[in-house]
């Protein structure tokens, strides 16, 4: 480049940070403005006294994908961070029994056989066709769909026959595997999108296999060190990351992005302009009124979301003997799961999950003591729900569902900390659309080149990051969003690069 050319990103989430510090690497002038005074966004932490809690994500899954996108940084994940691998991944408790999953394959089929005995053997077909789907279909997700072309490419071509078309991910894994109770086992990841596994497309599927044949990881800290850690990246790579520094609009002239218009008036001028806000909320808030033609408040209403979320951070002045991760499953698992994304109440009978981290990761909680994160996935704010009157009943609730599931028999007397984040703190302090924390649901009319775009279609020089765009919510795929950007801008302005995805 004969001069540097200057991008802006609007929010540090995952995905802004991962274009930001691959974009400093090669030599653009990175300039990103955050709304908060920490980064991370969704992928942030709270600190609530001496107690740390994730915000968000505390599953970290594809790990291989956060290395190579600090490779291409510049930096090693590895060598930056502590991560643990967890064996036992997780605990998925039922009304009257658990499991435990492990990557340990023989493992995996002897604890079906202690809690679902003859069903073991199923474990090898589930294992093996979802890897094939796994080594076909993602690669797909790591393309950018800014042309219709690339939906008739060769690599989505192949990928037709593993798509599962017409199943849902509990169609497939009830197939698999011929009992509810065990194919929840394989299925409760569609949280993972915000959707219920009866509406999942089956082609998720390889998501439990992600999970089974790759490992889940813990980095000392929590995930929020991720985000630190690429802030720093960045840094150190040239950029420039402004903290409370809130987007008020994206200037935009002659249908192309010019830059940016700061709270405080200021006016950044850029020649991209790289948006990582929650999607409903930036074509809702960041645009001038009728600048949007595609992505109107009346197209966005009849979008498809994702559920919300109910979390209560809980800083305890004990610690208990739990796993890292525990589901539980409320005793009508499908009624509950309809209530959730057919908006409705939640009622009593609740799944919930809990993240005892502090059991690992000493540095969250002073010694003997824990930062406990409580999720129930609620419907988001299209449901006739007053969360401002709920909020205190529905926390009895997850309390008394807490008492009487987990080992947590006592957690009321222990209670030093707390903060609790719903739907309306969503929409209201984190500028999530409708509280709809996993963005838009990922049902096929809102995939690939359905989906908002990595190279913003409405107008030219600004591109998207985050769950909102493509390839879609959750931690891998909001890096490859990062990555997809800042190959698509190195490539408009003819900067060399090596990357792992180079398919834009």
């Amino acid at each position: 480049m004969s001069e540097k050319k200057h991008i802006v990103v609007v929010g540090a989430g995952p995905g802004g940070l991962t274009a930001a510090m691959i974009l400093a690497y090669r030599g653009f002038r990175v300039t990103v403005c955050e709304a908060q005074s920490r980064v991370g966004g969704r992928n942030g932490a709270i600190q609530l006294g001496p107690y740390t809690f994730d915000i968000g994500p505390t599953f970290l899954m594809l790990k291989d994908i956060l290395d190579e996108v600090f490779h291409e940084a510049g930096g090693d994940a590895n060598k930056a961070m502590d991560m643990r691998r967890l064996e036992p991944m997780y605990r998925l408790q039922y009304q009257d029994k658990y499991i435990e999953t492990t990557t340990d394959h023989e493992k995996m089929k002897s604890e079906i056989a202690r809690v679902f005995p003859g069903h073991e053997d199923r474990y090898d077909r589930f294992f093996k066709r979802e890897q094939t789907r796994f080594r076909y279909l993602f690669p797909c997700l790591q393309k950018s769909y800014h042309r219709f072309s690339t939906m008739l490419g060769p690599d989505l071509l192949k990928a037709l026959p593993h798509l599962a078309a017409g199943k849902s991910l509990f169609d497939v894994m009830y197939g698999t595997f011929g009992n509810q109770d065990l194919a929840l086992t394989f299925t409760f990841q569609a949280k993972y999108l915000g959707m219920s596994p009866w509406e999942c497309p089956g082609l998720f599927a390889m998501i439990p296999y992600i999970e089974h044949g790759l490992g889940i990881f813990h980095p000392i800290g929590g995930l929020s060190r991720i985000s630190d850690t690429m802030a720093d990246q960045a840094r150190r790579n040239g950029a420039e990351i402004r903290l409370s520094a809130p987007v008020d609009k994206i200037v935009v002239e002659n249908r192309q992005a010019k830059g940016v218009r700061l709270s405080n008036g200021e006016v950044i001028e850029a020649d991209e302009v790289v948006i990582n806000a929650d999607f409903g909320y930036a074509a809702t808030h960041l645009f001038e009124q009728g600048v949007l033609r595609k992505y109107t408040p009346q197209k966005l209403s009849k979008m498809r979301l994702s559920c919300s979320i109910f979390m209560m951070y809980l800083g305890l002045d004990k610690l208990y003997d739990m796993p890292h991760h525990t589901v539980f499953f409320a005793k009508d698992y499908r009624r509950n799961v309809e209530d959730v994304f057919h908006l409705r109440d939640p009622g009593t009978d609740i799944s919930f999950y809990i993240r005892n981290a502090s059991a690992l990761d000493p540095t969250l909680a002073p010694a003997g003591h824990s930062a406990v994160y409580v999720l129930v996935p609620v419907a988001n704010l299209r449901a006739p729900i007053d969360w401002g009157a709920k909020k205190e009943s529905f926390r009895e609730v997850v309390l008394k569902n807490i008492e009487e599931r987990s080992p947590m028999k006592d957690i009321r007397a222990h209670i030093r900390e707390e903060k609790i984040i719903g739907p309306q703190e969503w929409r209201d302090d984190l500028n999530v659309y409708e509280g709809a924390t996993f963005n838009l649901t990922h049902n096929i009319p809102q995939m690939l080149y359905f989906r908002p775009r990595n190279k913003f279609e409405e107008f030219g020089n600004c591109y998207l990051v985050g769950g909102g765009t493509h390839p879609g919510s959750g931690l891998p795929t909001i890096y490859e969003s990062g990555r997809i950007a800042a190959n698509l801008i190195s490539r408009a302005h003819q900067v060399p690069f090596v990357s792992g995805n180079l398919e834009v």
